[in-house]
């Protein structure tokens, strides 16, 4: 069934519909939220209050073609003013501990590669990281994305591009061990 039928039998208090919904959007909701909070614990929760408000008002969703967007968007809402309300806390303070065996002219590992390029997404800032996460982690389209996010094709663009520029100029310095790690392993 497509979504729209989904979504209108929802409506009707379809308990069967609703638990369709959400194993067919549950997953992309979840990456995107988990990506835009660079993986925080309560990234599961803050997905699940998209499917929560759709439960409480599936009249919010005008089309049932618009359905994925949708949630995307009130759960990158959510992280947003979710990120808003946080007070940073002690352990952003706490000194780095550094690993005494680790060379530090090593080649970064796949995973250790992941991690670095995965710390630098989530410090872009909330925009630039929601349009990144959509369009390339989520596959959506640039008119998908830019409806999801309720901004113009050239507003994402824009976001898109200087999301890309701020990772090329944060990852420039460990270009080197970004590849050889790679490299080095084979992959």
């Amino acid at each position: 069934m497509a979504d729209a039928g989904l979504l209108e039998a929802a409506a009707q208090g379809s308990h069967a519909a609703f638990a369709e919904i959400v194993n067919r959007h549950f997953q992309p909701v979840y990456r995107l939220v988990w990506r835009m909070t660079g993986g925080a614990a309560d990234a599961e929760d803050l997905a699940q209050e998209a499917f929560v408000k759709l439960w409480k008002s599936p009249s919010q969703v005008r089309e049932g073609a618009a359905l994925k967007g949708w949630l995307m968007r009130v759960a990158s809402n959510a992280v947003i003013d979710g990120s808003r309300r946080l007070k940073p806390s002690a352990l952003d303070d706490a000194p780095e501990i550094r690993d005494p065996q680790a060379r530090p002219d090593a080649p970064l590992d796949r995973e250790q590669a992941a991690r670095l390029v995965d710390a630098r997404i989530a410090a872009l800032p909330d925009r630039q990281r929601q349009a990144l996460s959509l369009v390339y982690f989520e596959g959506l389209t640039n008119v998908e994305a830019a409806d999801a996010m309720e901004v113009s094709v050239d507003a994402l663009e824009s976001l898109l591009a200087r999301a890309r520029r701020s990772l090329k100029d944060s990852l420039s310095a460990e270009w080197r061990d970004l590849l050889g790690g790679l490299a080095e392993t084979g992959r």
